[in-house]
């Protein structure tokens, strides 16, 4: 096929400037390990993972092998009412890996859907519980909570809500966690806990007893990994306890080893009442997400509920796809079996050492990072994004793959990357960004 303008015109590109793409596209046909090759036949390095889901890397024949086998012995069957073993295998595998106060499971197709789904549990929960009054929430600025309406408006990234003005009602955002202060802070400042107590400002301003949940991402992961401060998180739980809110940790990015630990609630010591999930679930090969709640949340929601009843109004057609599970049950093998979360918690050090050593470069204005996630911010060009978007272009001609945010580069390279893919990474970061 001739990868011509007219030849991708059809295809209406998510977060996409559409009519430059299609002018130079940037074509990827074969993912190999922490590679991928792209039309012209050139190797590209997935500095980010995919989009944060390719934990494991690309082409793993295991993750093939078991949807092909799904496929053939059931492709599809709804949830509705009735049910097919891999979902609930997958339900206890996920489990296994939570805080363990959290063992149940509820499965989306994104994390998208898993925001939307959390806000659904928590007014059910709230409802049957006896307060319907709460139907308050908060989130952060700064934060990426997936795009349908109900993400959307908990989202704090004034691009992705500008033009969307019937979101959903009674949102507010506390401020999001960076500071100046911060500025190539490596892993937690030890400055800025304080900025927990917005939530109780809100919970003054408003009532406590009208706030149903507290949505943060542990790690903000697509606005540009801004870190929690030391004592943030502990504090969020502390005046949710108080308040009978809800805390809610988007999981999405910073779920299955990419801070080290499996969930950041693990790697921060702070369990919240729902988690969501989705990317590295299925190691990106299908499409899945998934809500975990405590066992106290599942019960009320279940008990308020008559004998023989639905509990609880929501589903999707594919929840608990046969395919995705397939994938995500041999996905989490990988996992155990090769220790990417260990691996990623040994390697995050010399990652580290070699984002942090861009500092030095003029077009650096600061560096972040925890784990295997780091951002990377370039002074920005005539207009916000100006800078990113040529540097994306550049490094992608150079060999590398990395996803930026406006200005901001961020990198995640898989967890079975060595140090010497890490050492590759940075010498091609240092080249672009030093002749940009």
């Amino acid at each position: 096929m001739q990868y011509t303008t007219n030849t991708l015109e059809n295809h209406w590109m998510p977060f996409t400037a559409n009519r430059d793409f299609k002018a130079d596209p940037r074509l990827v046909v074969k993912g190999e390990g922490i590679n991928y090759t792209n039309h012209h036949g050139d190797r590209v390095i997935d500095g980010s993972s995919g989009l944060f889901c390719c934990a494991a890397g690309h082409g793993r024949r295991e993750i093939a092998e078991a949807v092909a086998k799904q496929l053939m012995e059931i492709d599809y069957s709804p949830h509705f009412q009735i049910g097919s073993p891999p979902s609930f295998e997958l339900a206890s595998r996920v489990a296994a890996l939570l805080p363990e106060e959290i063992n149940h499971v509820f499965f989306t197709n994104s994390g998208s859907e898993s925001i939307d789904t959390a806000l659904k549990i928590a007014m059910a929960y709230h409802s049957a519980r006896g307060e319907g009054h709460r139907s308050k929430f908060v989130s952060r600025e700064r934060a990426y909570h997936g795009v349908n309406i109900g993400g959307t408006s908990l989202s704090g990234l004034m691009k992705n809500r500008e033009i969307f003005g019937s979101v959903m009602p009674g949102v507010v955002h506390m401020r999001h966690t960076w500071s100046p202060e911060h500025r190539f802070v490596r892993g937690q400042p030890t400055w800025g806990a304080q900025m927990a107590e917005d939530l109780e400002r809100f919970a003054q301003l408003l009532g406590g007893r009208n706030i149903a949940a507290c949505f943060v991402e542990p790690v903000a992961g697509s606005t540009g990994c801004l870190v929690p401060p030391k004592g943030y998180l502990e504090r969020l739980r502390e005046i949710c306890d108080a308040h009978g809110i809800l805390l809610v940790f988007d999981e999405v990015i910073c779920g299955f080893g990419r801070l080290g630990k499996p969930f950041a609630a693990q790697e921060f010591g702070v369990t919240p009442d729902i988690m969501t999930m989705a990317k590295a679930l299925t190691n990106g090969v299908l499409p899945m997400g998934a809500v975990a709640v405590r066992d106290s949340i599942y019960e009320t929601i279940n008990d308020a509920a008559p004998n023989g009843a639905v509990e609880f109004f929501h589903g999707y057609t594919y929840s608990g796809n046969p395919a995705s599970c397939a994938a995500g049950l041999a996905t989490l093998d990988i996992y155990e079996k090769e220790g990417l979360f260990e691996k990623g918690a040994a390697l995050s050090p010399h990652f580290l050492d070699v984002v942090y050593n861009l500092e030095d470069l003029d077009i650096v204005t600061d560096v972040r990072g925890y784990g295997m996630l780091a951002g990377v911010d370039l002074a920005p060009g005539t207009t916000p994004g100006v800078t990113g978007t040529r540097a994306m272009k550049k490094l992608f001609a150079a060999g590398l793959h990395v996803k930026l945010t406006g200005d901001c580069a961020l990198v995640a390279p898989p967890l079975i990357s060595e140090k010497s893919d890490i050492d590759e990474i940075g010498g091609i970061l240092r080249d672009v960004l030093a002749n940009l």
